[in-house]
């Protein structure tokens, strides 16, 4: 004995322009992270009594009377990478870099959530009445651990994204991407000299993401169906 449901009962397949909708504002998590978090931070970084963009990083920024504002823009950044991880997930699936990379990018905002938990420890003269010297404290040393981390695997990220845009003919792109870790760790290594290289150095790896996930993004079609990233 067979029944039917009525109509009204069955549910509806996603329609095109919601499976539209979803494709093309997943991905816009990665392009809107570096902007939007860094944006907020030079805000922040100028408004700030004390702050010294040479000599205090932006993490320092979560310290201090207002230092909610920078905690909760990591803790955005990191969702938006989060998003744009899945995302890129989607757009990849079953070509080259699918897995890694947007594994890799989510591990990096992964890494923005465990800054917002764990604060960098003060010091530089900020916040105020610090002392110029820095003491590592745990929760600062966790911060420290989760920044290595998560700007080594957007490193890698890039590395390994640079195989689709290869495999679709974007060469010089691609090329690009594996030449951008070279310029993020190079800033990271001239952080014993000035702080300030170590801001330039992760303010690039965002921006690259941000351009790197915009050409990506061109991957979907007009129709709002993912192109066949394993093909030409």
């Amino acid at each position: 004995m067979t029944s039917t449901l009525p109509a009204s009962d069955v549910a509806p397949a996603a329609s095109p322009s919601r499976r539209e909708g979803r494709e093309r504002w997943l991905p816009a998590g990665g392009i809107a992270a570096g902007p939007v978090f860094l944006t907020v931070g030079v805000v922040l970084g100028i408004s700030r009594a004390g702050f010294d963009f040479s000599r205090n990083a932006l993490s320092q920024l979560a310290l201090g009377e207002a230092g909610w504002v920078q905690t909760v823009n990591f803790v955005l950044a990191g969702g938006l990478l989060v998003m744009g991880a899945v995302g890129l997930r989607r757009m990849l699936y079953g070509g080259p870099g699918g897995t890694w990379g947007p594994l890799l990018v989510g591990v990096f905002g992964l890494s923005f959530w465990a800054a917002a938990a764990f604060p960098a420890d003060p010091g530089a003269g900020f916040p105020a009445g610090a002392p110029e010297a820095s003491v590592t404290s745990g929760h600062g040393a966790v911060h420290m651990a989760a920044g290595m981390v998560g700007y080594l695997a957007l490193c890698a990220a890039f590395v390994v994204l640079a195989a689709p845009l290869a495999h679709r003919g974007r060469r010089g792109w691609a090329v690009a991407s594996r030449l951008a870790p070279v310029a993020v760790l190079a800033g990271f290594a001239a952080s014993a000299a000035s702080v300030l290289a170590f801001t330039v150095g992760a303010g690039l790896g965002l921006l690259w993401l941000t351009a790197l996930s915009t050409r990506l993004l061109s991957a979907v079609t007009d129709q709002g169906t993912p192109a066949p990233i394993t093909q030409e």
